[in-house]
């Protein structure tokens, strides 16, 4: 009797057991709904930030001619902005981690509006410029990221990043379409007036829709309350296991072909005899492969190969980008070019995001997203000069020719160095 009412209570045991197992599973369940909802709003902030500032890419040319601007005055407006990014990004970063992302998201949004609202009223070539400053804090794409490195674990981060794509290449089509039937149905103030609208509308989807903790509580570490842009925090993120190596290849990688892309206005008219018409549509294919390639093939890969195999893969492959560059004679030929680049360049993005936010604490992903964000407004503040001086000294394979020897050198690096990555779960 003893040994029935021994094994009945053992079963009770077991039964009671599996039922707080069953509602811990649904408390887990409810927490990833709520994880995924929140992931799928930053992609929509993200998707409409990026479509408002492409938007603005395509008029400002025409709104700074109008005004007066000539073609050095208007790089001298390109590279304010360059560098107004290139400091802000870490400080930024810096901002998220001490404040949360969301904090971060809403800040990036209400400069967005000061943005679109000082175009509104540049009627002066000063107040152009100074329609610029507010892009210290314009970094919605990073902010984004942000939220999605909180509310992921390390093995689904790549993935969830690399969806971000899609984002970036809705933003390119749309934003490009958008700026000119707009400025030219309703002249070229008034997609500035769309981007206040659109500014602030994300700024409320921030404030409503994102929660203020992102990270989960297991996560959740002391950060340091001090200085916004610190030397000595960027120096000590880069001390760790495999950080500064990666970073190195992050930067390297893609400057040739950043280059490229800031001379490809002037390319496409005097080497590809494009019109501005054409030139519109190369850019909708350029966001369509962005579309498929980031959105769907890079998550997939990741989730089959590791993300060092995809780094050397991507290098790689820009490498052999670079020789198609440097062969290249008509805008067919880099139409099947723009294939494998968009690859490499979404591939290398992703996974160095990836790879450089699980190398540091939690508490400075932030940071570490900032100073990562800071590497293409570096290119567009140095790219003019740079890029100026190779294509009328060498011309246009020379970009290839580069591209080229810098990656294959790379590889060769990666090839023969085992960089020493450390996952960090904690501070």
């Amino acid at each position: 009797v003893s040994t029935m009412n021994a094994r009945t209570s053992s079963r009770g045991e077991e039964e009671a057991s599996g039922k707080r197992n069953e509602t811990l599973g649904e408390r887990d369940c409810l927490g990833e709904a709520e994880r995924q909802r929140v992931i799928r709003v930053a992609y929509v902030i993200a998707a409409l930030d990026l479509t408002l500032l492409f938007m603005q890419f395509g008029v400002m040319p025409y709104l700074a001619r109008s005004l007066g601007v000539d073609s050095v005055g208007f790089g001298y407006l390109q590279t304010t902005f360059g560098v107004l990014q290139l400091v802000g990004g870490y400080i930024f970063g810096r901002f998220a981690d001490q404040f949360g992302a969301r904090a971060a998201l809403i800040l990036s949004c209400v400069s967005g509006s000061l943005f679109f609202l000082f175009m509104t009223l540049s009627t002066s070539i000063p107040i152009l410029f100074l329609s610029r400053l507010p892009g210290v804090f314009m970094h919605g794409l990073p902010g984004a990221q942000k939220v999605i490195t909180d509310m992921t674990s390390p093995s689904q981060r790549a993935g969830a990043l690399g969806k971000l794509g899609f984002c970036f290449g809705v933003g390119i089509i749309f934003g490009s379409v958008l700026g000119g039937v707009l400025s030219t149905k309703f002249g070229v103030y008034f997609p500035a007036y769309v981007g206040l609208v659109g500014s602030v509308i994300n700024t409320l989807i921030a404030m409503v829709c994102i929660p203020s903790q992102t990270k989960p509580k297991s996560d959740h570490h002391a950060t340091e309350q001090g200085d916004l842009f610190s030397i000595r925090e960027i120096l000590r993120l880069m001390k760790f296991p495999g950080v500064m190596e990666v970073f190195i290849i992050k930067v390297f990688a893609g400057l040739p072909i950043g280059l490229f892309m800031i001379m490809f206005s002037i390319i496409s008219m005097d080497f590809f005899g494009l019109e501005a018409v054409e030139s519109g549509y190369l850019m909708s294919y350029f966001g369509v492969l962005q579309m498929v390639v980031q959105g769907l093939v890079v998550g997939k890969l990741s989730n089959h190969c590791t993300e060092m195999t995809l780094l050397r893969l991507s290098v790689f492959v820009f490498a052999g980008v670079g020789l198609g560059m440097a062969l290249m004679r008509t805008v067919w030929h880099y139409c099947i070019v723009a294939v494998p680049l968009v690859f490499a360049f979404s591939t290398l993005a992703t996974i160095t995001d990836s790879i450089l936010t699980k190398a540091v604490p939690s508490s400075d992903t932030g940071a570490m997203l900032g100073i990562c964000a800071s590497v293409q407004p570096l290119t567009r503040t140095v790219g003019p000069t740079i890029g100026g001086v190779l294509y009328k000294q060498f011309g246009v394979s020379s970009f290839g020719y580069l591209q080229l020897m810098v990656n294959l050198g790379l590889f060769v690096y990666l090839w023969k160095n085992k960089i020493p990555l450390e996952e960090m779960k904690s501070q």
